[in-house]
């Protein structure tokens, strides 16, 4: 039952033609990265490359680089899982139905982990230079764990229940780093470290803290999955892989997976904090160098035929968009137990994950009167926006399943027309306005700062939408080339965006405002979008929600046609407008090396390892 480390899901996948050999020889610097993102990009098998030059270690790509190869790595155990699912569901099916769960309680024994002695993981000790120094973009300020499980236990409560598997970014190299003696441990608010963190810090105590390199795959997935509290990522790595994850406990340490490929043991200061980063990020730019905490380097072991896996990050879609869509599968029918009348929420993975979520929801407060506004819509949409990671989403629009019971979020341009239709900007826009954000996010006003907006819209439709341009429009000088990106939505090129003013906001957007004011648009475009090339904005539906929701922010990049503000609540009499042009203090976006691509086009001609992969 499910692969129990990493040499043995390698083998497998390699017999089964889903794995493919790199024997080329290629650098840790960018080039491996590029060659992972294209293979990706292509939807491509799985790589194993045997010939990097800077590192003794064999290291794995794209793993799980396409949603069927995440299945099928976890193909024993998903009927469990879903049969655990269904129990938490509708659990007297259980009583009417005994044969459909007889998988449950096995699936049940494997949560938790069992205590082993010793296991292939302590075959070696080496040092963190000896690591795979692997740099995925040219600004990246020095090499990164790009999959690392970073385990930490609380000082309060300590044990399994206390413990916490996250896949946070961990900087090996580079910067104010004492060379095998610190890393960079850089975690997101809203991660379950940070209570771990805090809880050092009052003490004054260092937190001691195990990095988990390779293993079984459940135990990546783990990392990266937002289970409710109470849950321990230990135990669904164990459900998801099926057995009692093998843990060793040394004296005085926190335990480590006895199948792991690497285990970095350590504490982290609760005084010390270094500079980290820059590092090319999942929102498609750099995250750029700023104090995090260090982990003081105690041990590094690995087994004797280690395997480093690693991913590249960037503008989605990436890999992790795979581990985003299979979450989505496993856990998305319990989203109503944890969210009463939510049916669907939607972190929009070409946004950026964080920046954008849609939600469906349920207008129940006033069955007797016809649906006319959003009231109960509104509510949900506050416990979204308080519930773990969802927390972290600048825009949230939310819609009603009684308007349409077919709608589905995952259906980004039926969803927008269906919300654009019937939203009354006079009403159904709602301002978070001096609140935390993703701490990827440069869009606001500091590091984890910035805005929210909830845009809720419910009832019969208000207008009709066209996806054609208008016959006669008038515009300021400097915009142009007007592009309709979906129906009700245009697109329009802004001039060059100067430093923003604190107050009024920014004058060319002020200046369009009064000129459509002047000139109305029809009642068909619901919703203006500036950005510096809309074209490029417009081309696909991947640009359009890319380019709008990373790089605006709610409170101070939203304006609207015949803009108020009444009792303290902000609307528009006409389209809302969108300010998605870049802007001072923004993080620059992702490029690659020319030199690395054209490396990576010289291994897809004839009679390279890549010709006909990409």
């Amino acid at each position: 039952m499910g692969y129990k480390n990493l040499q043995s899901c390698v083998a497998d996948l390699e017999r089964h033609g889903m794995l493919i050999r790199i024997d080329e020889p290629l650098s840790l610097n960018m080039e491996v990265g590029a060659v992972q993102r294209r293979v990706y990009a292509a939807g491509g098998p799985a790589l194993l490359f045997t010939n990097v030059k800077e590192t003794a270690f064999p290291l794995l790509g794209n793993l799980f680089g396409t949603l069927e190869r995440t299945r099928w790595i976890f193909r024993d155990t998903l009927d469990v899982i879903e049969s655990l699912v269904r129990l938490k569901l509708h659990p007297m099916e259980a009583l009417r139905h005994p044969l459909k769960f007889r998988g449950a309680p096995m699936g049940a024994l494997h949560l938790l982990p069992r205590r082993v002695s010793g296991g292939p993981v302590l075959d070696c000790i080496i040092s963190s230079s000896e690591l795979p120094q692997l740099v995925s973009w040219p600004r990246d300020g020095g090499a990164f764990i790009t999959l690392p499980q970073v385990y930490s236990e609380s000082l309060q409560s300590p044990g399994l229940r206390g413990g916490n598997l996250g896949m946070y970014r961990v900087q090996i190299s580079g910067n104010e780093y004492s060379p095998d003696r610190e890393m960079g441990v850089h975690y997101q608010i809203h991660r379950g470290i940070g209570v771990h963190h805090r809880e050092a810090v009052e003490r004054g105590v260092p937190l001691p803290v195990n990095i988990f390199v390779g293993g079984a795959p459940s135990m990546t997935m783990a990392a990266v999955m937002p289970l409710p509290e109470g849950m321990p990522e230990l135990s669904f790595a164990g459900l998801l892989g099926g057995h009692r994850v093998p843990m060793v406990t040394r004296a005085g340490g926190l335990p480590f997976p006895a199948q792991a490929d690497f285990v970095i043991r350590g504490t982290i200061d609760p005084a010390k904090v270094k500079p980290e980063g820059p590092f090319g990020d999942h929102l498609g730019y750099y995250s750029l160098v700023h104090d995090f905490p260090v982990l003081d380097i105690k041990e590094i072991f690995c087994r004797r035929d280690a395997i480093w896996p690693f991913t590249t990050v960037g503008r989605p879609p990436q890999e992790d968009t795979s581990f985003g869509t299979f979450i989505h599968e496993l856990t998305g029918e319990l989203i109503p137990t944890v969210l009463p009348g939510i049916c669907e929420v939607h972190a929009v993975d070409a946004a950026g994950v964080h920046p954008l979520l849609l939600a469906i929801g349920s207008e129940r407060y006033t069955p007797y009167n016809p649906l006319s506004e959003p009231q109960e819509l509104l509510t949900q949409a506050n416990a979204i926006l308080g519930h773990g990671q969802l927390s972290l989403a600048k825009f949230l629009f939310i819609a009603a399943r009684e308007d349409n019971a077919d709608l589905d979020t995952h259906n980004i341009r039926e969803y927008f027309t269906h919300v654009l239709e019937r939203v009354d900007w006079r009403r159904d826009v709602h301002f978070q306005t001096m609140t935390t954000i993703d701490t990827l996010d440069y869009t606001g006003h500091g590091l984890n700062r910035g805005s929210k907006v909830v845009i809720a819209a419910a009832g019969a439709p208000r207008r009709s939408l066209e996806g054609t341009l208008p016959a006669q429009m008038e515009l300021p000088a400097g915009f142009r080339r007007p592009t309709v990106a979906m129906p009700g939505i245009l697109v329009i090129s802004g001039p060059a965006c100067a430093a923003r003013k604190k107050q009024g906001g920014d004058p060319d957007i002020k200046e369009l405002c009064r000129v459509l004011r002047e000139h109305p648009l029809p009642e068909a475009c619901a919703m203006v979008v500036v950005v510096d090339d809309s074209e490029f904005a417009a081309r696909t539906e991947e640009n359009f929600l890319w380019v709008t929701f990373t790089r605006s922010n709610p409170a101070t990049d939203i304006y609207g046609v015949g803009a108020f503000t009444e009792n303290k609540h902000w609307g528009c009499t006409g389209p809302l407008i969108i300010d998605a042009r870049t802007k001072a203090g923004h993080a620059p976006g992702l490029e690659e090396d020319p030199a690395v691509t054209r490396r990576v086009e010289e291994l897809a001609a004839q009679g390279g390892p890549l010709f006909q992969v990409i």
